[in-house]
């Protein structure tokens, strides 16, 4: 008996008042397509009251066995789900000892009972990547819940006496009385950060399940309840020997990668060039029967962002089948396209070449490994460095200076200049610096970006600065960055543009390194210093890379997996963004501010690229799904 996982969309709406039109829920389901086509399925109570809708991409068991929605043999308890349970088996053996009659091989059986074995409880149960909704018939309620990392997306809403949920905001917003209005908070976070974090959602009265969160809707009372189910560990002392942590993220790693290459269906290997991506290669090399096989985006142009020699490298040295694919500027004409897809506007350029390697496996795969959740895990981003600097700097330097400088950085410096945000991240604590290392437009600039009218409207509110300072966990500074990052970066941009990129190719990726016995063991047993340790980062994972990756691989090397972006626009891309931000809302953004981003960028005065791209995307989302302001 194996694992039979299930790639989706998922869908549903439940009302007090049996719903009139129930073509509405077949139209917002097939909105996602893209996520399921394989199959497709409607649920109905015999009230009309609760609907569920489901789009699957079968990747094991392909049978008729996997059809969603599906129920228990009481018909009382009905399940829409989206993902892949990793110990699936495991379970379904300690349920059957308990009682548990199984009628198919699917893990999504296997969830319904364990919900009702455990509740709501279920969910400390599960390893995998989930979003799911459980109507339970009997208590009159809906049970949904998301994976610990946030890799399975889920939204939901409330109007007109209705509650809806959907994989994608797109399937929300195909009712036809779906409020569409910009949610102006929901706005200043994205500029600031490029996502729309957490709970937020960019259109008023619709909202995001966060990551490793469940909730339930009771449909009688009209009452939601939301809890976290599970919380990064507390950091302990390890007294284990660096070695014995070697092996045993070893250990982790390739338990993680040999369950997640389970599958009825062609396994690739999104090859980077990176660590990450390189070390599952060599683990799947390793525990694999099946020759491996790795794909691979190119800049042969751009030598600063061309991993292709180390992922030949790599795919040389483990034998694997590699393909690779050349990526040229032209790919900036996808933009309308991905700006549909995303559902919420997203600053992230990476998700062109992660659309492009999506696309590319998707020829000849239809799972992928990838190496997404690394650097949050072990610390290897290159402002994890700064994060130390600013610490320093904040314990040397007395409180009236560093606010001295950080205004005048944020009033005098212009936006764009590399450094700036380090500057104006002085002014407060350690949370206050970590939230200003990755900004895309700071509070003076946004100040300059929105309009008087939408910056009169937002008087008062919290800001984004002030909203993740508030996400920052105790400890170290090195623990506060990396939790802050997967608590935040990693659920809200990373993992976001990794499912659209993918599902758009009706492609699944896996990420190994989010087991969360990997994540456990990473902030619960590895201590700061085999993390980060003065310029050197990652440190256990590059331990574990001269064990396993060829003599040759620079195992220091760090480059993200990104688009020359600023290159492209200076050649001759830069068009394109003109021609969309010639037409940028006028009731929202200061239209002066927008085109003196431009000519700063035309002469090089300041590199704003990614600032461009974001407010790109915005203006191509924004007309596209006809947003309004009220």
């Amino acid at each position: 008996m194996r694992l039979s996982p299930i790639m989706c969309g998922i869908v549903g709406v439940a009302s007090r008042r049996p719903i009139e039109d129930r073509q509405e829920l077949v139209r917002m389901r097939d909105t996602m397509g893209h996520r399921g086509p394989d199959d497709a399925g409607v649920y109905w109570s015999s009230d009309g009251t609760i609907g569920l809708g489901h789009r699957r991409l079968a990747i094991i068991d392909l049978s008729p066995a996997g059809h969603q929605p599906m129920s228990d043999a009481s018909a009382k308890h009905w399940i829409t789900f989206n993902g892949e349970i990793y110990n699936y088996q495991d379970l379904r053996h300690e349920l059957g000892a308990k009682g548990n009659d199984f009628q198919s091989s699917s893990d999504t059986e296997v969830i319904l009972a364990a919900y009702k074995t455990w509740d709501t409880d279920c969910v400390h149960r599960l390893n995998g990547m989930f979003s799911f909704c459980i109507y339970d018939a009997e208590r009159n309620r809906l049970f949904l819940a998301r994976d610990r990392a946030g890799e399975k997306p889920l939204f939901y809403a409330r109007w007109g006496g209705k509650f809806m949920f959907a994989s994608e905001l797109k399937a929300i917003m195909a009712a036809g009385d779906c409020p569409r209005a910009l949610d102006p908070a929901a706005l200043q976070h994205f500029l600031a950060y490029g996502y729309v974090p957490r709970h937020l959602c960019i259109l008023k009265g619709t909202h995001k399940l966060p990551a490793a969160c469940a909730m339930t809707y009771d449909i009688t009372t009209q009452v939601e309840k939301m809890w976290c189910y599970w919380r990064l560990p507390t950091a302990s002392v390890s007294q284990a020997n660096p070695e014995e942590l070697v092996g045993e993220l070893q250990r982790l790693l390739e338990d993680s990668v040999r369950r997640q290459l389970v599958a009825d269906v062609p396994v690739g290997i999104l090859l980077s060039g990176g660590l990450d991506s390189s070390l599952v290669t060599a683990v799947a090399a390793h525990v694999s029967s099946k020759q491996v096989r790795t794909f691979t985006i190119t800049f042969p142009e751009s030598k600063g962002y061309d991993e292709g020699p180390h992922a030949r490298l790599v795919a040389r040295h483990f034998a694997t089948s590699h393909t690779e694919l050349k990526a040229e500027p032209t790919t900036l004409q996808l933009l309308p396209t991905l700006a549909e897809q995303y559902d919420e506007p997203m600053a992230d350029s990476s998700m062109i070449p992660t659309f492009l390697v999506s696309k590319l496996v998707r020829s000849g795969a239809t799972v992928a490994l990838g190496g997404d959740g690394g650097d949050e895990l072990f610390a290897g981003y290159k402002h994890y460095m700064y994060a130390d600097y600013l610490n320093r700097a904040q314990t040397l330097l007395p409180s009236f200076a560093r606010s001295a400088l950080s205004w005048t950085g944020a009033h005098t410096l212009p936006i764009g200049l590399k450094g700036r945000h380090y500057v104006i991240g002085l002014a407060g604590g350690t949370p206050e610096s970590l939230v200003h290392a990755a900004m895309l437009f700071d509070s003076v600039a946004r100040k300059r970006l929105l309009s008087s009218g939408l910056r009169e409207a937002m008087n008062g509110e919290p800001t984004p600065e002030s909203f993740k300072a508030g996400l920052c966990l105790g400890g170290s500074v090195i623990r506060q960055a990396t939790a802050l990052d997967f608590n935040t970066y990693l659920s809200d941009d990373i993992l976001v543009k990794v499912d659209r990129a993918s599902m758009l190719n009706a492609l699944e990726i896996r990420c190994p390194w989010l087991d969360h016995r990997l994540v456990e063991f990473a902030f619960g047993c590895v201590p700061d210093d085999l993390r980060k340790k003065g310029n050197d980062r990652k440190i256990l994972v590059r331990r574990l890379a001269q064990k396993l990756l060829p003599r040759e691989f620079d195992v220091k090397r760090k480059q993200g997996f990104s688009i020359p972006l600023t290159k492209w626009l200076n050649e001759g891309s830069l068009a394109v963004i003109e021609d969309v931000l010639g037409g940028a809302w006028p009731e929202v953004f200061s239209i002066r501010e927008i085109r003196r981003l431009l000519a700063a960028q035309k002469i090089g005065y300041a590199d704003n690229a990614q600032r461009l791209f974001a407010l790109t995307l915005f203006e191509l989302w924004r007309r596209r799904y006809r947003v309004s302001l009220s």
